[in-house]
C-alpha cells in the first residue's frame, strides 16, 4: 500500500512500529556503542520515523515521541557528564 493511500490508522501503526524499534535500538545501542550495523539501523529508521511524522502531523496535527535524534558513530549518548549532572 502506498503511503498517500494509507489510512490514519495505518500510518499511525507504522510510526508506533518504527517508534519500537528506534527505542530498542537506542537501549541496545547503550550497551553495545560499538555497534555500527545497530547504529546504522538506528540512524535509518529515525530518519524513516521523522519522515513518517512529519506526514502524520501535516495530515492529521501533532505526535510527540522519540526518533528526532540521528546519531554519529559512535554512539554518544553515554558518554559523562548526564545532562543532570552538570554543574551551573
Amino acid at each position: 500500500m502506498k503511503e498517500k493511500e494509507m489510512s490514519r490508522e495505518d500510518l499511525l501503526r507504522k510510526i508506533q512500529e518504527l517508534e519500537f524499534a528506534v527505542i530498542d535500538l537506542n537501549l541496545y545501542l547503550d550497551t553495545h556503542p560499538e555497534n555500527q550495523r545497530a547504529l546504522m539501523d538506528y540512524n535509518m529508521f529515525t530518519s524513516e520515523l521523522i519522515r513518517l511524522k512529519r506526514m502524520y502531523e501535516m495530515k492529521y496535527g501533532p505526535l510527540t515521541n522519540f526518533g528526532y535524534a540521528p546519531s554519529q558513530y559512535p554512539w554518544r549518548w553515554i558518554e559523562d557528564p548526564w545532562p543532570w549532572e552538570i554543574e551551573y
